[in-house]
């Protein structure tokens, strides 16, 4: 399969424009049907009732963009099935996501469908020899791989605690991920980028702040498997060895960094690492002062750090200097945040 930059961008201004066209009509059906998210918990940033469920035009603009781009041009049916491997259990898990949307399931269930989902993922990654930077060892591919796919989906579903943060930290790291897989002869995978990078900006033009729809757990939990999945195919310069495992973490660096605050902060107090609360980054920012437009572009900022330097680890350029260098910067904020002021 081959695709010029005309391509390219030709399938970012369809997912862009046929999220955005789609958004906009499930924000009117959840306003007329009354599906809400309503400012009723402590941890919520909002005032007002907004709307959600707007996952379901992120994943109905990129599912038809990438399938109705394989029927129009030259995808050959290995490619075509390729795309499906990666959509299909990203799709599942927003079946799941959507379902939580609207009876509200438990932590446990909602973990177990997770991790069934991730095992499919990984059987076919492993089994197909589609992963990016195999270790060689069967179980630890395995392991790895399903605790990547398990981690990074609840991570961008954590992420998701501010107006564009989940959406916006996709999208960036979806630019610079079809960079890198572009130009290391990986089309398809950096077209499905440009595809998620196209529907994440589309959705953001409604999810920036002030939002006028959420994306819900159904846009979060396939945002993340997505991203996750195309991660793990990214198979990086060859010179760089083992150092290529570090991209991934450099390109979803903000998320992860998100996450591992949370959960610390959380577990120190004897919570649920599933329970909500305002221990976020954007809400730490927010407790320093910080505006929510400006806590988010400061988490985008963030991110947009972290992805151009996965970008030049990508080239080999002083790799072993940017691994470092991403590292302490990553560590650096994660010591930030942990000695940020909690909630009351």
């Amino acid at each position: 399969m081959q695709l010029t930059s005309i391509d390219f961008f030709l399938l970012f201004c369809a997912s862009f424009l046929l999220t955005s066209l789609i958004t906009s009509a499930v924000r009117e059906f959840a306003l007329r049907v009354g599906v809400t998210d309503r400012p009723n918990q402590a941890h919520k940033t909002h005032n007002e009732p907004v709307p959600y469920l707007g996952g379901v035009a992120i994943v109905v603009g990129t599912v038809l963009t990438t399938f109705g781009s394989a029927l129009l041009t030259n995808f050959t049916q290995q490619t075509l099935l390729l795309a499906s491997t990666i959509l299909i259990p990203a799709l599942l898990m927003s079946i799941v996501g959507l379902i939580d949307d609207i009876k509200q399931l438990r932590p446990w269930p909602r973990f177990v469908a997770q991790n069934a989902l991730a095992l499919i993922s990984a059987t076919i990654l492993v089994k197909t020899d589609t992963l990016g930077r195999p270790f060689g060892v069967l179980a630890l591919d395995f392991a790895v791989t399903m605790l990547w796919i398990v981690g990074i989906t609840n991570s961008i579903n954590f992420f998701d605690n501010i107006d564009g943060g989940a959406s916006g930290a996709v999208a960036i790291s979806s630019v610079a991920l079809a960079l890198i897989a572009i130009t290391n002869g990986q089309i398809l995978i950096g077209a499905m980028s440009v595809v998620l990078a196209g529907s994440t900006i589309g959705f953001l033009i409604w999810n920036r702040p002030p939002a006028r729809i959420y994306m819900g757990d159904a846009g979060a939990l396939f945002l993340g498997m997505l991203i996750a999945t195309l991660t793990l195919r990214l198979d990086s310069n060859e010179e760089l060895g083992m150092t290529g495992v570090f991209i991934p973490f450099l390109l979803l660096a903000v998320p992860i960094l998100d996450t591992t605050v949370a959960v610390t902060k959380r577990v120190k107090r004897r919570l649920s690492p599933f329970q909500g609360g305002r221990d976020h980054l954007s809400h730490r920012l927010m407790r320093l002062g910080l505006k929510k437009r400006s806590a988010v572009l400061t988490l985008w900022l963030l991110s947009g750090i972290f992805s151009i330097l996965a970008v030049v680890l990508s080239k080999n350029f002083s790799s072993d200097v940017v691994v470092a260098l991403g590292g302490f910067i990553w560590s650096l904020f994660l010591v930030f945040f942990l000695f940020t002021k909690d909630e009351n």
